[in-house]
C-alpha cells in the first residue's frame, strides 16, 4: 500500500510540446499579456470605425424603406460595442503580470488573462452575429442595396483582421458569422453569378483566417523577442546590481570588523590617509582588562556580546569625525582631533575609561575595565602612532587597571630601544653576545649546593645590558623567540654535561621558560630531544614558569605533563604575586614552588611579610612541594628563614649569578648535595 501511494504521488512526465522548465509558462503568461493590451487598444480603435459604419448602414435602411428593422439594427450593434468598450476598460490584474513576480501570483494573473481574452473572443462573437443580420436590410442581399451591405461586410471584417493582428481567435470570432449569412444569402438566391460571389466570399473567409493566424504568430515572436530582450536586460541589471552589493560588501569586509561593525586595522589606515596633514590628532589605544577572563569562565560568545557592547559604548562617546576601530582581539583605537572636538587627550581617556567601566549585564561590577595607552603629536604616519600608543598601553597596564598612559619622551627611548634589540638580537645570536650566568641555591644551611639557575644576560654594545624581560620581548617582536629558546637551552645543557662529567648529579640546574615562550614554541619537544641526544638525565633539568604562564593551563598543560612524565622537574616561579590556585599547582604537576623575592628581602622588619612566608611553607608541605625563598639578601634574612625551617635559599647573600668560568672555580670549593 506504502509503494502504491507513493507511486500516485510522482508526478507526470510532461507530454509532447510540454516542459519542465518552469519558465516557460510564465514566458506564455507574458505574451497573452501582450495580445491581451494590443487587443485592447485595437479593439477601442476599431469600434469607433464600426460604429460609423453601422450608422452608414442605419441611414441606408432608413433611405430604403427598412427603418424600424435598420433601428433595431443599429440599436444591438451599438449595445454589443458598449459592451467591448466596458470590458476594455475594466482593470485586469493579468496586465499587471511582471517576470519577477513569485509563482503564486503569476499563475493568477495569467488566469485573469486567459479569462479576459474568452470575455474578449465572446464579445466578438456576439458582435459578429448582429452584424450577420444585415441581409434582413437588404432582403438577403436581393435588393439595390445588396452592393453597398456586401461592401460594409467585407470592409467590417477585413477591418477586424487587420486590427486583430495580436490575437486571432477575437477576430475570427467576429468575422465568422457575417461572412457566413453573406455566403448562405448568395447560395439561396440560386443563380450562376451568386454561387461564384459565395465560393468568393468563401475564399475570402479562409484568406483572412490565414491572415489572422499569421499576424498572430508574428506578434507572438515579436512579443517573445521583447520579453527575452527585458528579461537579459533586468538580469544583466541584477547581475550587475549584485556585483555591485558583493564589491560593496568585500569593501566594507576590508575594511570594516565583522563582529562590531568598526573599522579594522587596514580601514583605519586608509581612513587615516588624508587626515595626517590636517591638523594634530590624538590615538588612543584601548585594551579591555579581565576580558580573558570573561572568555574562560562564560565562554566566547559572552566574549563577543562584550566586545559588541564596548564597540557600542564607543562610539556613542566620541565626538563627532572621530574614528574607531577594533584592532583585533580585545584591542580597540580611537583617533580624533583635540582641537576641533574641544576634548583635550587626558579628558578623552578619562571618558572611555568611565564608560567601559560600567556593569555589564550578567558580569560583577568592575570585572571589566580598560587600560589606554595615549599618542598626542605629529608622526610620519599611523603606524608609527600606533607603536607609540601601544608602548603606551602597554606602560599603562604595568601600572595596574583602568589607568591611561601618555607617550612622552621616556617611552619613545624606550621603544626606540626595543626597536634596536630587534634589530640587533640576530646578530648577537650568531656572535654568542648574550651570555647565560648561574646563580647559586642552597640547602637550608647556606653552605650545601643543590642547585644552579640560569639567567641570560646580555650587554648590548649601545645599550648597555639588557634586563632578561626585555631580551625576551625583543625576541618575540622579531620573531625570534623559538631560535633565544634553543640558544640558551644549549648552555644550560652544557652545564648539565659538566656537572655529570664531575658527577654532580644532585646538583639541578633551573632554566626560565616565558610565557610567550611556553605558548609559542614546542618547549617539551626540543628540551627532551637535546637531553636524549646528548644522554643526559632529566632529572638534572628543571623548567621554572611564571605564574603568568600558568593562567593559561589549556596551553601549557600538555606540554609540562609531557616534561613531568620524561623526569624533568617544573617549579612555579615568582610564587604569591600572581594568580596561581591549588588547582593549578595540581593540573601543572608542579614540584616546586620559589616563594618571589618581594616577601623574602627585609624579611626582619615585615611581619606580615614573615607570616605570608609561613604560609607558603605550610602549603609546600601539606601539598608535598619543594619551596625555594628567593631574594636572600642578608644575614638577618637568612637567619629567620632558616628558622621557620625553609629548606632551600637563594640570593646575593649566598652566592650572585656567575659566568660558567667562575662557577666552575666556585665547584671546587663548595659543598654538593649527594645525588
Amino acid at each position: 500500500m506504502i509503494v502504491r501511494d507513493q507511486e500516485r504521488s510522482e508526478p507526470e512526465p510532461p507530454g509532447p510540446g510540454e516542459s519542465l522548465d518552469p519558465a516557460v509558462p510564465r514566458r506564455d503568461a507574458l505574451i497573452r499579456r501582450d495580445q491581451l493590451d494590443a487587443m485592447r487598444g485595437s479593439v477601442l480603435a476599431a469600434i469607433p470605425v464600426n460604429m460609423l459604419l453601422g450608422l452608414a448602414s442605419l441611414l441606408v435602411a432608413y433611405h430604403s424603406g427598412h427603418a424600424t428593422a435598420g433601428a433595431v439594427w443599429f440599436a444591438a450593434s451599438t449595445s454589443v460595442n458598449l459592451l467591448r468598450i466596458t470590458l476594455c476598460r475594466i482593470p485586469c490584474l493579468g496586465l499587471a503580470l511582471t517576470a519577477d513576480m513569485t509563482p503564486s501570483l503569476a499563475a493568477h494573473a495569467g488566469r485573469s488573462i486567459d479569462r479576459r481574452l474568452r470575455a474578449f473572443t465572446a464579445a466578438a462573437f456576439l458582435s459578429g452575429v448582429v452584424w450577420a443580420c444585415q441581409p434582413l436590410l437588404c432582403e438577403g442581399y436581393t435588393s439595390a442595396q445588396a452592393l453597398f451591405y456586401l461592401a460594409i461586410t467585407c470592409g467590417v471584417t477585413a477591418g477586424a483582421v487587420t486590427h486583430g493582428t495580436a490575437y486571432a481567435r477575437i477576430p475570427l470570432s467576429f468575422i465568422v458569422m457575417p461572412l457566413l449569412s453573406v455566403a448562405v444569402c448568395l447560395v439561396l438566391t440560386g443563380d450562376f453569378d451568386r454561387n461564384c460571389l459565395a465560393a468568393c466570399v468563401i475564399l475570402y473567409f479562409l484568406a483572412l483566417t490565414h491572415t489572422a493566424f499569421r499576424s498572430e504568430a508574428v506578434f507572438r515572436d515579436a512579443s517573445r523577442l521583447k520579453n527575452e530582450a527585458h528579461a537579459l536586460a533586468r538580469s544583466r541589471a541584477e547581475a550587475h546590481a549584485s556585483a555591485s552589493a558583493l564589491v560593496d560588501e568585500m569593501r566594507w569586509r576590508a575594511t570594516h570588523d565583522d563582529l562590531t561593525g568598526l573599522l579594522n586595522r587596514a580601514g583605519l589606515l586608509q581612513a587615516t590617509e588624508h587626515r595626517l596633514h590636517t591638523g594634530t590628532l590624538s590615538l588612543l589605544m584601548l585594551d579591555l582588562d579581565g576580558f580573558k577572563f570573561v572568555n574562560d569562565v562564560y565562554g566566547h560568545k559572552a566574549g563577543d556580546r562584550v566586545l559588541v557592547e564596548v564597540a557600542r559604548r564607543l562610539s556613542g562617546a566620541l565626538p563627532e569625525n572621530s574614528l574607531a576601530a577594533r584592532l583585533g582581539g580585545d584591542e580597540f583605537a580611537v583617533l580624533y582631533d583635540p582641537a576641533t572636538s574641544g576634548v583635550p587627550h587626558s579628558v578623552m581617556a578619562a571618558t572611555l575609561i568611565t564608560t567601559v567601566a560600567q556593569p555589564f549585564e550578567g558580569f560583577d561590577a568592575g570585572r571589566l575595565g580598560v587600560s589606554i595607552g595615549v599618542h598626542d603629536g605629529p608622526e610620519p604616519g599611523l603606524t608609527e602612532m600606533l607603536s607609540c600608543a601601544d608602548e603606551a598601553l602597554y606602560a599603562a597596564k604595568a601600572t595596574g587597571r583602568n589607568r591611561f598612559r601618555v607617550f612622552d619622551h621616556g617611552l619613545r627611548e624606550r621603544l626606540q630601544m626595543r626597536r634596536d634589540l630587534e634589530r640587533d638580537l640576530s646578530q648577537a645570536l650568531v656572535e654568542n653576545a648574550p651570555k647565560v650566568w648561574f646563580q647559586p641555591i642552597y640547602a637550608a644551611d647556606g653552605r650545601i649546593l643543590v642547585g644552579l639557575e640560569a639567567l641570560v644576560r646580555w650587554e648590548h654594545p649601545r645599550l648597555g645590558w639588557i634586563a632578561p624581560p626585555d631580551l625576551i620581548a625583543a625576541a618575540g617582536m622579531a620573531g625570534l623567540t623559538e631560535s633565544l629558546f634553543r640558544y640558551i637551552l644549549e648552555r644550560v645543557t652544557a652545564m648539565l654535561e659538566i656537572l655529570h662529567r664531575r658527577g654532580l648529579q644532585g646538583v639541578r640546574v633551573a632554566m626560565n621558560v616565558s610565557p610567550r615562550e611556553m605558548a609559542q614554541v614546542p618547549v617539551d619537544e626540543i628540551v627532551i630531544e637535546r637531553l636524549t641526544l646528548l644522554g643526559l638525565p632529566p632529572t638534572m633539568l628543571e623548567i621554572e614558569i611564571t605564574e603568568e604562564t600558568a593562567l593559561d593551563i589549556g596551553v601549557v598543560q600538555s606540554k609540562l605533563q609531557a616534561l613531568s612524565r620524561a623526569g624533568i622537574r617544573v617549579a612555579l616561579d615568582d610564587f604569591g604575586i600572581g594568580y596561581s590556585s591549588l588547582s593549578s599547582l595540581r593540573q601543572l604537576k608542579a614540584d616546586r614552588i620559589k616563594i618571589d623575592r618581594s616577601f623574602v628581602t627585609g624579611l626582619g622588619s615585615s611581619d606580615d611579610k614573615r607570616g605570608l612566608v609561613l604560609a607558603v611553607l605550610g602549603l609546600g608541605r601539606l601539598l608535598g612541594l619543594d619551596v625555594v625563598a628567593e631574594g636572600v639578601e642578608s644575614a638577618e634574612d637568612l637567619h629567620i628563614l632558616q628558622a621557620m625551617g625553609c629548606p632551600f635559599l637563594q640570593g646575593y647573600h649566598l652566592g650572585r649569578p656567575m659566568p660558567v668560568e667562575a662557577l666552575e672555580a666556585t665547584l671546587l670549593t663548595t659543598r654538593i648535595a649527594a645525588a
